[in-house]
C-alpha cells in the first residue's frame, strides 16, 4: 500500500506530513461511490509512481469532522497542497494518466509560482481558505 487511508489513529501523522517538505495528494471519496471504489487503484498506482509525495485517502462521510464544508461536487476528487499552499483542488477523470500529468506538473511549481498563481486568481485564493487540508485537519484534532 502506498497511499494512507485517513482515520481516527493516523490524522496527527497526516498533519505531521502536511507540515514536512512533501507534497501531499489527497483523493476526496465516499465509500457509497461506484467511481471511487474502482479509483482507488488507479490512486494507488499513482502513488506508487510518486514515493517522494504523501498520498492520503479521505472518506468525507466518514471525516466529515474534518472536511465537511469542502464542496465535493463529485468524485474523485484531488486535493494537493504543499506546505499550506493549495495548489489544486476539483474533480477528475478517473484516469491514470491525467492524475499522473497533473500530480507532475503541480509538483514542479515552487512555492514562489504558486504564491504568484494564487494572488492572480480568485478561486486559487478561496482554496487557501477553504480547502487547506493542513488547517481542517488542525481544527479537527
Amino acid at each position: 500500500m502506498h497511499s494512507l487511508t485517513l482515520n481516527s489513529e493516523n490524522r496527527e501523522e497526516v498533519t505531521a506530513a502536511l507540515a514536512g517538505e512533501r507534497w501531499i495528494v489527497a483523493c476526496l471519496c465516499a465509500a457509497w461511490c461506484g467511481t471511487c471504489a474502482s479509483y482507488r487503484a488507479t490512486f494507488e498506482e499513482l502513488a506508487a509512481r510518486h514515493p517522494d509525495k504523501f498520498f492520503v485517502w479521505i472518506d468525507i462521510e466518514d471525516h466529515a469532522d474534518v472536511v465537511g464544508d469542502l464542496d465535493v461536487e463529485n468524485f474523485p476528487t484531488l486535493l494537493i497542497q504543499h506546505h499550506d499552499l493549495v495548489a489544486f483542488f476539483g474533480t477528475m477523470l478517473p484516469d491514470a494518466g491525467i492524475a499522473h500529468r497533473l500530480v507532475q506538473s503541480t509538483a514542479a511549481q515552487s512555492d514562489e509560482e504558486l504564491q504568484e498563481l494564487i494572488i492572480n486568481n480568485q478561486e486559487r485564493a478561496d482554496w487557501q481558505r477553504h480547502c487547506n487540508l493542513h488547517t481542517l485537519l488542525r481544527d479537527a484534532l
